[in-house]
């Protein structure tokens, strides 16, 4: 409940809209352009994954893993597997959308980002309370889904293959 709640209030009440896009490849790039800052999280978690590792106390480097280096390790793995899927379904989304609604884009973009960080924040306290950060980026992650579906095989069945 809280996503669309924070998306649409973003949505009114941000001052700034989308440039003029005509063309599907404007978009894209539109998109592509976005898209770079969602990539904020994932390499502070490298950075911080890195450092950790470093100040380790242990001798072999190549041995198991300690709590707090295999934290930030998976973290960033979980977030480039959903940033994956979070760009390429935000890249089709931006072909369906209407060009007044392309302020969505940059809107889903910092839910993305924000929600990875709560995650990494809520992971590092304990990991019964990861489930809140996993579903702002999970439950966005797959309306965008849906509608991209809906949109291929319902409203636009003829330019699914065009």
């Amino acid at each position: 409940l809280l996503c669309p709640c924070l998306v649409y209030g973003a949505y009114v009440f941000l001052p700034f809209d989308a440039p003029l896009l005509p063309t599907v490849s404007a978009r894209l790039v539109y998109t592509l352009r976005c898209a770079a800052f969602a990539t904020f999280p994932i390499i502070l978690g490298m950075i911080v994954s890195g450092i950790s590792r470093l100040c380790s106390s242990q001798l072999e480097p190549f041995g198991e893993l300690q709590q707090e280096v295999e934290l930030h390790r998976t973290y960033v793995s979980q977030s480039v597997h959903l940033f994956i899927l979070y760009f390429f379904n935000m890249a089709v989304l931006a072909t369906y959308l209407p060009q007044e609604v392309l302020k969505l884009i940059p809107l889903l973009t910092g839910l993305f980002a924000i929600s990875r960080l709560i995650y990494w924040l809520s992971y590092a306290i304990g990991r019964s309370f990861r489930a809140f950060g996993f579903c702002m980026t999970f439950l966005p992650l797959l309306a965008m889904l849906l509608w991209n579906l809906y949109s291929m095989f319902v409203l636009e069945p003829e330019k699914l293959l065009a």
